[in-house]
C-alpha cells in the first residue's frame, strides 16, 4: 500500500511548527514593546497649550512654589489650575503689552478661563487622588518629573499600573517630610529621615496599597 504522505512531508510539518512558534512569540515581543513605548505610554507628551508657560522659568527662575498655582492639591483629588487672576496678580504689571499673553489679558476681560490642554491623562476606570499621595509623603517631583526644568509642560513618567505599583509595593524610597514636597531635585534620606520611619510617621497602610480598590473603584 503506497504512503499516503511523502517523505518530505516531515520536514515540512515541523518547519510550519517551528514557524507558527516564532510568530507566537515575534507576536508577544511586539505586544510588550508597544505596551512599553512612548506612543502607548504618553512619555515625552508635550500638547501645545493656549500660552507657552514655563515651568522652568516660574518654579526653577522665579522660585514660585508648585501649590500657589496649584492651590488644591493638598485639599482635593484635582490639583487645580490656576484662575487668570492668578496670572495677572504678576502680569497686570510685568509683560502686560506682551503678545504671548495675550490669550491671558482677554480671558480676564471676557471672563472666560482658558482652556489648557491636560498633559497627564489617566484612564477613566482608573482613580487618583492627589492629597492621598501629598499628604503621605509623594513629592510633586516622583509623578512629574523635574518641572523646573521644563519649558513646556512633558509627562515624564508612563503612568502605567507596573509604574504605579512598584512604588505601592515599596513606597518608602519615595517619600520626603511635609515641608519638601514640592522641592525639585530632592533625594530621599537627605535629611536623614528613613523612609521606613515616614511610613510610620504618615502611618501609610501597606497592606492595602495593592488592593484593587485602592485604585480602580
Amino acid at each position: 500500500m503506497a504512503s499516503l504522505f511523502r517523505p518530505r512531508a516531515n520536514a515540512l510539518s515541523a518547519i510550519i511548527l517551528i514557524g507558527i512558534l516564532v510568530l507566537v512569540v515575534a507576536f508577544c515581543i511586539a505586544g510588550y514593546l508597544y505596551y512599553q513605548s512612548p506612543y502607548h505610554t504618553g512619555t515625552g507628551y508635550a500638547p501645545e497649550q493656549p500660552v507657552p508657560f514655563s515651568h522652568q522659568h516660574h518654579v526653577g527662575g522665579l522660585g514660585i512654589d508648585c501649590q500657589y498655582c496649584h492651590t488644591s492639591v493638598k485639599t482635593s483629588d484635582f490639583a487645580g489650575i490656576p484662575p487668570t487672576h492668578t496670572c495677572m496678580t504678576c502680569h497686570s504689571q510685568e509683560w502686560t503689552n506682551s503678545e504671548m499673553l495675550a490669550p491671558v489679558r482677554q480671558s480676564l476681560a471676557q471672563d472666560e478661563p482658558l482652556r489648557w490642554v491636560r498633559v497627564h491623562n489617566l484612564a477613566d476606570y482608573v482613580y487618583f487622588s492627589h492629597r492621598a499621595h501629598v499628604n503621605n509623603g509623594v513629592g510633586c517631583e516622583s509623578c512629574h518629573g523635574r518641572v523646573d526644568k521644563m519649558p513646556l509642560m512633558v509627562q515624564k513618567k508612563p503612568l502605567s499600573m507596573q509604574w504605579c505599583l512598584e512604588c505601592h509595593r515599596n513606597p518608602a524610597p519615595n517619600l520626603r517630610p511635609e515641608n519638601r514636597i514640592t522641592a525639585m531635585g530632592y533625594s530621599p534620606g537627605n535629611d536623614n529621615v528613613a523612609g521606613e520611619e515616614l511610613i510610620e510617621h504618615y502611618g501609610i497602610p501597606l497592606d492595602r496599597l495593592t488592593e484593587c480598590t485602592t485604585c480602580h473603584r
